[in-house]
């Protein structure tokens, strides 16, 4: 097939563009007009530049296109709701009516698990409502997912909806890669008891839930969880990295509740500052990695057929490897070596 992919010059994005190729599609990417796509013209992908909020950037790359993967939102940053909503919300809008225009057989849209309240007490499913953070990733991610939603129902578009779990792997500098730069300069924290589950998930095994959407013929318009349902504690996490990555794992615990407001107090600040100050915490993150956040993939196991590959601790140890020796990666393959058959997001 001919595959487009937004985003495919990311993380997760190069990860997926490394399985199409190894099937033999033929893949072709939006860039922005600035980023570095050294790596993707290696591959032999196509790359067009422009910034999906212009909704007229995507009617060339996506002629003759079989299908569509939308990878590309705005994260890790903390900005205006409306710079969010910009991309998450009218960026994913312009995909969606682009697909529509196109003829493009099946949109394979990349939500988010933080659309949920995960912290709920038992496992979220896909029947839960949308439960978010008074924030900008979490609300704009909502939100572009209920208009694909809608789109669905009202205008027949022919999407499915992907909702992955916290994202980590090789090549990772976002989440593996700040969790271990913090606990080996000797600043990371527990918070709370330590005991609490963390939603991760190795970037391979998105891509084995992203294919099979694609591939599944009942997928069409239905919605799933794609994580790993053995997850470890947060104490054992952080201990994990600390012994693959050869330093003393944290001992101080912060209570949750406390942090908690530190990081909506952070938020303010910087808001106050025009985002030109950094918050030191978010509530994001000290929910994602305080709260007990219980995350269920039952459907997508039973429908799809989908089944984590790679453990945690697992994908720990390939994520450490490469962040020890990141120097032997960027000389054997341009910065990016994606190609150790796992994944994670």
């Amino acid at each position: 097939m001919r595959i487009f992919i937004t985003g495919g010059n990311g993380f997760l994005g190069r990860n997926l563009v490394l399985e199409l190729l190894k099937r033999g599609d033929s893949v072709v990417v939006l860039a922005l007009p600035k980023e570095d796509t050294t790596w993707l013209e290696m591959r032999g992908v196509g790359v067009f530049r422009g910034d999906l909020r212009n909704p007229d950037v995507l009617t060339e790359p996506m002629h003759g296109v079989d299908a569509v993967f939308h990878l590309a939102a705005m994260m890790g940053a903390w900005r205006s709701m409306q710079v969010y909503s910009a991309v998450n919300v009218t960026g994913t809008e312009n995909v969606c009516r682009a697909v529509l225009a196109s003829g493009v057989r099946r949109l394979v849209h990349v939500s988010s698990a933080m659309v949920y309240n995960m912290a709920s007490g038992r496992p979220v499913t896909e029947e839960d409502r949308l439960d978010t953070l008074n924030e900008p990733y979490s609300m704009t991610k909502a939100n572009g997912d209920r208009l694909v939603q809608r789109m669905i129902a009202q205008d027949h578009l022919p999407a499915v909806i992907i909702r992955p779990s916290t994202i980590f792997g090789t090549s990772d500098p976002l989440n593996f890669g700040r969790i271990a730069d913090r606990i080996r300069a000797g600043k990371g924290i527990i918070i709370g008891s330590g005991e609490n589950a963390i939603p991760l998930v190795y970037v391979t095994d998105v891509v084995q839930g992203l294919l099979l959407a694609l591939d599944h013929p009942h997928a069409e318009g239905q919605i799933y969880n794609i994580g790993n349902d053995e997850p470890l504690s947060q104490k054992v996490l952080f201990s994990a990295i600390a012994q693959e990555i050869g330093v003393a794992q944290p001992r101080y615990h912060v209570p949750y509740y406390p942090l908690y407001a530190a990081a909506y107090a952070a938020e303010c600040i910087s808001t106050l500052s025009g985002y030109r100050v950094a918050p030191f915490v978010t509530r994001h993150g000290v929910k994602l990695y305080g709260a007990n956040n219980l995350f269920s993939i039952d459907k997508a196991r039973r429908d799809l057929g989908y089944k984590p590959q790679v453990s945690i601790r697992k994908g720990i140890q390939l994520a450490a490897s490469w962040y020890l020796h990141q120097d032997i990666w960027v000389q054997e393959d341009g910065g990016a070596n994606l190609s150790t058959t796992v994944e994670a997001r």
